[in-house]
């Protein structure tokens, strides 16, 4: 799919050109017979593929997985300890209000995945073509605004609620809907979703939203939502499924050379192609993965970059693998001052960074800053983490996230008990990376420790404190968390959301302040 999402553009607008050659009515009145309207476009079943894959779009750029979604959500977890007083650390400082500029381009490019998957809903069903690919690309519309409402809600919390195309006047007239309302409109996106998409794509196809991907999300909404029976059954359809399994060697999730690969469930495609603009969906643009720029060690990234808060690293190396060395995920996650090493799938791991540098090399010998590594992959031979260079894919969804929250959804079913049925789903995750097994002493505690280890820095861990109702605790509460980027001083109640940006506020008179802004 690499090919095809980013070299196929659809812009949802009627491009007008008016050629004043001179003062005659007749002149100006005249229609231009190349331009590109609702009526002229949803033609044929070309024209539905072009449609799909132009809501797949702003997918990729910088302004959402490419890079600014780390600052709505890893930069503010318990995680990352980001440096600087910036437009990027604003709301990892509770200062998320309706100007800020960073994660306001996540809040336009989501919207216009709703809106392009809107269009295919809504123009689609008209158009003749094959019955099988017609469903297939509804489909995948109704994942992509539900994925696109998922973030939403999760971050901005009261939000519109748009499912059918609107004209520029209506929607400065919309209002927003109860977070209720829109997960059980999410939910019901997913549902449908699950019956129309296909199990598998293959060829320039591959990367585009299958019915496991679907059912996946539909699992993530129920658990989101507290419906643990529901999430269970649902996460089991993925665990029954034989397509999905864990690779062997942890860190093939986060290589580009391993994208698309069984673990994956969903994965943004990202492409380095030599395009160097930055910024928003369009021609030209850039696809590269470039949230690489803010978890590179300081030195290696022209951005200001992060560390990893101490906790982290001693939760890691509070327990040995079967072997008695460090957990391997350690250093598939982390930069950090050690000399110790680990014997993990026939290679011996140790702390390296870009061009193999080790962290006395990189930085001294004296140093105990802890620095991010995850998709940082010190095989391509990349020197530093420059613009446009890394071409990895973003794993949004993974298998072994699928068992842990399969797992969680049991054990809350069970008062929050450990069941046998728990313990077997995190046992998978941990024998993959030679990690003793748990038995049923295994709290809800290991179980959200676990999920620390297997998926730090992959926009995860925000979205389960808030899920836990644990920001003010794992943020707001602990000393130093956020020290590198002027603390926590502007917390309130309310501001573990986002408010609505400014400028949405303005052309919107039904919109409203965020609670706690």
């Amino acid at each position: 799919m690499k090919s095809i999402s980013n070299s196929n553009y659809i812009l949802f607008s009627v491009l007008s050109i008016l050629l004043f050659t001179g003062c005659d009515k007749e002149l100006l009145d005249q229609k231009n017979p190349n331009s590109i309207t609702p009526k002229t476009f949803w033609r044929n079943s070309d024209d539905a593929k072009k449609g799909i894959i132009g809501a797949y779009s702003p997918l990729d750029v910088s302004h959402l997985y490419g890079r600014h979604i780390v600052f709505a959500t890893d930069y503010r977890d318990d995680i990352v300890n980001p440096f600087a007083t910036s437009p990027r650390t604003e709301p990892a400082r509770f200062q998320g209000d309706s100007g800020s500029k960073a994660v306001r381009q996540v809040w336009i490019q989501l919207w216009n995945v709703i809106s392009r998957s809107n269009e295919v809903l809504y123009h689609v069903p008209k158009i003749e073509m094959n019955d099988g690919l017609k469903n297939n690309i509804l489909g995948e519309a109704l994942y992509l605004r539900a994925l696109s409402y998922f973030e939403l809600v999760n971050l901005w919390r009261n939000v519109p609620l748009i499912v059918a195309p609107i004209s520029i006047k209506e929607s400065k007239e919309v209002s927003q809907f109860s977070p209720k309302e829109v997960w059980e409109q999410i939910i019901s996106d997913l549902k449908e979703a699950v019956n129309l998409l296909p199990t598998s794509w293959s060829g320039d196809d591959l990367g585009r939203a299958t019915s496991g991907a679907a059912i996946a999300m539909l699992g993530k909404a129920y658990l989101f939502t507290s419906n643990y029976d529901m999430a269970k059954n649902t996460f089991q359809r993925i665990i029954d499924n034989p397509r999905y399994e864990l690779m062997k060697n942890y860190s093939d999730n986060f290589s580009q050379f391993t994208e698309n690969n069984k673990e994956s469930i969903f994965e943004i495609q990202m492409l380095s192609d030599g395009n160097q603009d930055y910024g928003p969906d369009g021609a030209g643009t850039g696809r590269a993965l470039n949230l690489v720029l803010d978890f590179a060690p300081p030195g290696f990234t022209n951005q200001n970059s992060m560390r990893i808060n101490q906790w982290v690293l001693d939760l890691f190396l509070d327990e040995r693998t079967i072997n008695g060395e460090i957990d391997p995920r350690a250093f598939v996650t982390m930069f950090w001052n050690t000399d110790e090493t680990t014997v993990y799938q026939g290679k011996i791991l140790s702390t390296k960074t870009y061009k193999d540098l080790t962290y006395a090399e990189a930085f001294s010998i004296s140093d105990t800053r802890i620095f991010g590594n995850k998709y940082i992959d010190s095989e391509t031979g990349v020197g530093s983490a420059v613009m446009h260079q890394s071409s990895a894919n973003w794993r949004l969804i993974r298998y072994a996230d699928v068992l842990l929250m399969y797992a969680e959804a049991d054990m809350m079913i069970n008062g929050g008990g450990a069941t046998q049925t728990a313990v077997d789903a995190v046992n998978q995750v941990r024998r993959r990376v030679d990690m003793p097994d748990f038995d049923f002493s295994m709290t809800m505690q290991d179980l959200m420790d676990e999920r620390v280890k297997e998926l730090a820095l992959e926009h995860v861990r925000w979205y389960d404190l808030l899920r836990w109702n644990m920001v003010k605790e794992r943020v707001v509460d602990v000393p130093g968390i956020k020290s590198e980027s002027g603390g926590i001083g502007s917390y309130a109640p309310g501001r573990e959301y986002l408010d609505i940006p400014q400028v949405d506020l303005d052309n919107n008179v039904n919109f409203k302040h965020n609670p706690g802004y």
